[in-house]
C-alpha cells in the first residue's frame, strides 16, 4: 500500500501537513496490518481550495466529457477488483468470497448504473417560457462508512462526477485501505487535477472540518444517526445541504399467508449477512402469534450452520464484526435482550467455541421479544435477530412503524395484492417484498430518523444538483 501514509490532492499523492498515524486492524485476529496518515484541518483547507479551484473547469465539461471519463473509471476500477476485495476483506472482516461477489461488486454496479442514468439525465428543459436547468451544486464534501465502503463511495463519487460537481472523500479510518486503492484508479481514469481529493482521518477532526468547511457547498454522509446529527449542526453555520444515510430498524413482517419456513429462513439469513453489519437489514422478524413457536424452530436451525471465522479461511460464512468497540457493544446489547427477558434462543454471549481472538460474535436469535426492548428498539449492526408475535395485520404495521428509523421494511406474502397493502402503509424509504433481487436502480434513502435524500442511480444525481429558474427565457 504506497499511498497509506499519504493523501490525494489536486491530482497528486502528498505528505500530511500532521504526523499523525492510525493502525489499520485486521479483525480477524486482532492485529494491525497497516498504517495510514490522520489528516488535519490544515489537511482538508488544502483540500477544498484545491476543489473550489477545479469546480468551474469541470463543472463547464459536457455529458459525453463526464461520460468518458466516468466509463474510463470502470474499466480502471475492474483493474483493480481484485484488489478492493482482497483488502475489504482484510480491513473489515468480510468473507473473502462475499467480499468478492457482493462487497466490491457494489463498485462496478452503481459505477454502471450512475453511467446509464447520465446518458439519459434531463439537465434542461422548457416550461412555457422559463428554462429550468439543473446545475451542479460545487464542491461536495463526503463521509463514508466502514460496513459497506466501496458501495457507499462509489454512490457519492459517481453522481458527483455526473454533475460535474467536485469533491473532498474522507473515508472510514477503520477500514480505509479500500478508499486509497479506489483513489489510484480514478487517478488511473485521469480525473482532472482537484476534481476528486482524499484526505484519510477521524470524525472528530477531518469529518468535523469537512462538514463546517464554508468552502464547502454539500455534504453526503452515510454512517450512524448520532454522528449524523453531529454532521448536521457542524453543517448548519453555513447553510449547507446536508445529504445522509443514517441508521435503520428495520421491520420484516411475515403474513399467516406465507410459506413459513421459506420466510423465516432467508429472513434470519439477509439479516445475519455481512455479520448483520448493514443499516437496511431485516432485525425484526414479526411473525403471527400462532406461528412463532414454528418460527423460533426454523430461525434456530437456519443459524446453525452459520459457520463463524476467519474472513480468508474457506467455508467461512460470518467473518468478525470490524472492531472491539463494535464488538463490545454487540455484547452489552445481547446482555440487555437477556436481562429484559428475551427467549434466547441461539448464539448469546462470547466468542463462538474455538475462536479466542478476533471479533466473532455468535449468530444470535431472540424470541418472544416485545417492543420496549432495548434489542427491539436499538440499532444493534451485528448478526442479532429479534422475533416478536403479533395478532393482527393492523397490529403490526403499527409496531413495525413504531420506531424512529425508517429506512426499510420487508413484508412477505403468499398474496401479491395482500403484501402491496402492507408496503403502502410502511414508513420507510425502500419496501422489499418477498425477498426480491437487488435494484441498482431503486431509489436508497430514509424516513424520519434514517436520514434524508436518496441515492442510486438518477435519484443519486439529483441530490448532487441545484435548481435553476430562469423566467422569460423562451420569451419572443
Amino acid at each position: 500500500m504506497a499511498h497509506a501514509l499519504q493523501f490525494y490532492i489536486n491530482g497528486e499523492w502528498v505528505a500530511p501537513s500532521g504526523n499523525a498515524t492510525l493502525d489499520v486492524i485486521d479483525p480477524s485476529n486482532e492485529e494491525a496490518f497497516a498504517t495510514i496518515a490522520l489528516g488535519t484541518e490544515a489537511d482538508v483547507d488544502k483540500a477544498v481550495a484545491a476543489a473550489r479551484a477545479a469546480f468551474p473547469a469541470f463543472a463547464a465539461t459536457s455529458r459525453e466529457e463526464r461520460l468518458a471519463l466516468m466509463r474510463r473509471l470502470l474499466e480502471a476500477y475492474k483493474a483493480r477488483y481484485d484488489d478492493v476485495a482482497k483488502v475489504l476483506s482484510q480491513e473489515m472482516g468480510a468473507p473473502l468470497p462475499f467480499a468478492h461477489r457482493s462487497q466490491a461488486a457494489m463498485g462496478t454496479a452503481h459505477l454502471a448504473k450512475t453511467i446509464e442514468a447520465l446518458e439519459t439525465f434531463t439537465f434542461e428543459e422548457l416550461r412555457g417560457t422559463t428554462l429550468i436547468a439543473r446545475e451542479p451544486i460545487g464542491v461536495v464534501g463526503m463521509i463514508t462508512p466502514w460496513n459497506w465502503p466501496i458501495n457507499q463511495i462509489m454512490c457519492k463519487v459517481a453522481p458527483a462526477l455526473a454533475t460535474g460537481c467536485t469533491m473532498v472523500l474522507k473515508p472510514s479510518e477503520i477500514a480505509p485501505l479500500n478508499a486509497i486503492i479506489f483513489a489510484e484508479a480514478m487517478h488511473d481514469a485521469g480525473v482532472p487535477k482537484g476534481v476528486f481529493n482524499l484526505v484519510n482521518g477521524d470524525g472528530p477532526t477531518v469529518g468535523e472540518a469537512i462538514a463546517r468547511h464554508p468552502g464547502v457547498d454539500m455534504v453526503s454522509f452515510t454512517g450512524s444517526t448520532r454522528a449524523g446529527i453531529l454532521v448536521a449542526k457542524a453543517a448548519a453555520d453555513t447553510v449547507k445541504r446536508v445529504h445522509q444515510e443514517l441508521g435503520g430498524k428495520s421491520a420484516n413482517i411475515i403474513l399467516d399467508d406465507a410459506d413459513l419456513d421459506h420466510a423465516v429462513r432467508t429472513g434470519v439469513e439477509d439479516c445475519m449477512g455481512n455479520s448483520g453489519q448493514s443499516c437496511n437489514a431485516p432485525t425484526r422478524l414479526f411473525v403471527p402469534a400462532a406461528m412463532h413457536d414454528r418460527a423460533v424452530a426454523v430461525a434456530k436451525a437456519a443459524v446453525e450452520p452459520l459457520r463463524v471465522g476467519p474472513a480468508s479461511a474457506e467455508g467461512t460464512r460470518l467473518g468478525p464484526v470490524v472492531s472491539e468497540v463494535q464488538f463490545n457493544k454487540i455484547q452489552r446489547l445481547i446482555e440487555a435482550g437477556i436481562k429484559e427477558g428475551a427467549d434466547l434462543v441461539a448464539g448469546g454471549l462470547g466468542r463462538p467455541e474455538g475462536l479466542n481472538r478476533g471479533y466473532y460474535v455468535r449468530p444470535t436469535v431472540f424470541a418472544n421479544v416485545t417492543d420496549d426492548m432495548t434489542i427491539a428498539r436499538e440499532e444493534i449492526f451485528g448478526p442479532v435477530i429479534s422475533i416478536l408475535p403479533y395478532q393482527t395485520e393492523a397490529e403490526a404495521v403499527t409496531r413495525a412503524n413504531d420506531t424512529p428509523y425508517g429506512l426499510a421494511a420487508y413484508v412477505q406474502s403468499g398474496s401479491l395484492e395482500r403484501a402491496r397493502r402492507i408496503a403502502a402503509q410502511m414508513r420507510a424509504g425502500n419496501v422489499y417484498i418477498n425477498y426480491p433481487a437487488w435494484d441498482a436502480g431503486a431509489p436508497f434513502g430514509g424516513y424520519k430518523q434514517s436520514g434524508n435524500g436518496r441515492e442510486y442511480a438518477d435519484f443519486g444525481i439529483h441530490e448532487f444538483l441545484e435548481i435553476k429558474g430562469t423566467v422569460g427565457y423562451g420569451a419572443a
